[in-house]
């Protein structure tokens, strides 16, 4: 199987919501950010801040018709610093832990979430600095 690309296939992320305010406040308090909002195609859309020096995707909170909340499905992972910092910020605002912290051998710590809206988020804590 040929591992090498020439760029990641994962770029972007769309979290369905209901309640576009509460789902902003939610991740702008559990992650400490501030999103750009916008309507794209109709569609009420919070979008994640993105500096296109680091490494990693970006990806938006988005309201519409098309889009609904699951506990089902694909799982994201977004990267934090505190993994256990950041589930107690998701306690604090209405969120709860469904994956305590998991070992994720030696790539780091996981945990898994529901947030304002239903959705299943996972967290991942890399161990490499």
């Amino acid at each position: 199987m040929n591992m090498t690309s020439k760029f990641n296939p994962a770029v972007y992320f769309e979290i369905p919501v209901t309640d576009l305010d509460r789902a902003v406040e939610f991740y702008g308090a559990v992650l400490d950010v501030a999103f750009y909002r916008t309507v794209i195609d109709h569609y009420e859309m919070a979008l994640f801040p993105f500096d296109e020096q680091l490494s990693g995707i970006t990806g938006a909170l988005c309201k519409g018709d098309v889009y609904r909340p699951t506990h089902e499905g694909v799982i994201l992972y977004l990267r934090t610093v505190d993994i256990r910092d950041t589930l107690q910020r998701v306690m604090a605002n209405g969120g709860r832990i469904v994956l305590e912290i998991t070992s994720a051998t030696e790539w780091g710590r996981v945990a898994e979430f529901v947030d304002s809206e239903g959705n299943r988020i996972g967290l991942f804590q890399s161990n490499i600095t």
